[in-house]
């Protein structure tokens, strides 16, 4: 039995451009004190960007991307006794987005000069390459997990 009430998932339309709900997420994620226009404009611009850079449909790149940075395994702290362990665990689905889109996000934003829409765009094209920040974070998260393995049996 669950400990506490867990509140239904909200369905998120999909977005104007391109029918996509992962866009729109994505979008609601850029946005800023609720302006919605502002964080679309500058997805779609980084779009743009994309799509003349690379000369392919930018919601493929955008898709291969968040599949690059989505990660499998992370790990969770879990008290046993007085010892706290790192337990890796799998990620389920709609977290693995969430992360892949914050850590996007904090990865275009870091990086310099340029407008923000031009950062994300690079970001998510060295995304999709398997380059980038973004997969470093990933690749980082996979390894703690690797790490703990021995305590995998701590499992939630």
């Amino acid at each position: 039995m669950p400990r506490r009430y867990r509140p239904e998932r909200r369905e998120v339309p999909a977005d104007v451009r391109y029918n996509s709900v992962q866009v729109q997420s994505f979008i609601n994620r850029v946005m800023k004190r609720g302006k919605l226009s502002v964080a679309a404009r500058l997805v779609y611009d980084a779009f743009d960007v994309i799509e003349e850079r690379t000369k392919k449909n930018p919601l493929e790149v955008f898709e291969e991307a968040m599949k690059n940075v989505s990660p499998v395994m992370e790990v969770k702290p879990r008290r046993v006794g007085g010892a706290t362990y790192q337990v890796p665990m799998e990620v389920p689905q709609h977290r693995r987005f969430a992360l892949a889109t914050r850590w996007i996000l904090a990865s275009s934003k870091a990086r310099t000069g340029k407008s923000f829409s031009e950062k994300l765009a690079a970001e998510l094209i060295d995304a999709s390459k398997n380059t980038g920040t973004s997969i470093r974070r990933k690749e980082e998260t996979h390894r703690m997990a690797e790490a703990n393995r021995a305590f995998s049996h701590y499992r939630f």
